[in-house]
């Protein structure tokens, strides 16, 4: 018998997502507690998220999903298409914009290709902060420092914590600076983040691993008692 699943450490869904979608299934059929809790509305529902989010307003990357509606990106020499339940790069690639009307799939994302100073991620259990790290050298994706945020950039995380509304669970906003000093939704990973805990002082990692347990003893206790 167990009380919860934890997921951790399963590797990016697009390569088993058929598996997944079945542990999915099952978990919700068997009224299973899952942490993190799968009424995430981001990256563990694919990247729809992103094209949603851009045509309501919020600051994330331009993003649509139809080659007909890039008129609605900004102008950009080269364009990244990604797929919607992609992950790590997976399926990434660079095209010019002569080639996107050539470009038919339900399943893949258009955003212009932005020149960005850094990204920079940031770390919550349920809506309580945790830790924040950077990249510096943006062509060095997993080189990451220790960051210090603002006020202002972790209130630019919390809107994604807030829209996502996972009281229990792990989340990592990633972002990228631009040249003009705005923060932009890279994307909001509420499946499986990697941590990077190796890199942060030994007492913020005591004390992430002190508020993951008593999330998953919470989502006991509540969910739990509610079914």
């Amino acid at each position: 018998m167990f009380d919860a699943v934890l997921v951790r450490n399963s590797g990016p869904a697009i390569y088993y997502r058929r598996e997944h979608d079945e542990f999915r299934a099952l978990a919700k059929a068997q009224n299973v507690l899952v942490l993190s809790e799968m009424s995430g509305k981001a990256d563990m529902a694919g990247k729809q998220y992103l094209v949603d989010l851009f045509a309501d307003g919020y600051p994330v990357i331009p993003t649509v999903d139809r080659p007909a509606d890039v008129g609605r990106l900004p102008t950009s020499v080269e364009y990244v298409v990604k797929p919607k339940f992609g992950a790590d790069s997976v399926g990434l690639r660079f095209v010019r914009g002569d080639e996107l009307a050539d470009l038919h799939d339900d399943d893949i994302l258009f955003q212009p290709r932005i020149v960005f100073d850094y990204e920079v991620s940031f770390y919550f259990i349920g809506d309580t902060f945790e830790y924040a790290l950077y990249a510096p050298d943006p062509s060095r994706r997993w080189a990451l420092e220790c960051y210090e945020p603002t006020h202002a950039d972790l209130a630019f995380a919390r809107t994604f914590i807030s829209w996502n509304d996972i009281e229990h669970g792990i989340q990592r906003v990633d972002a990228c600076r631009t040249g003009a000093g705005d923060l932009l939704l890279v994307e909001l990973e509420d499946l499986n983040p990697y941590l990077s805990l190796d890199l942060v002082a030994p007492a913020t990692r005591d004390v992430f691993v002190a508020d993951l347990a008593a999330s998953i003893t919470s989502l006991i206790e509540t969910r739990g008692a509610q079914s």
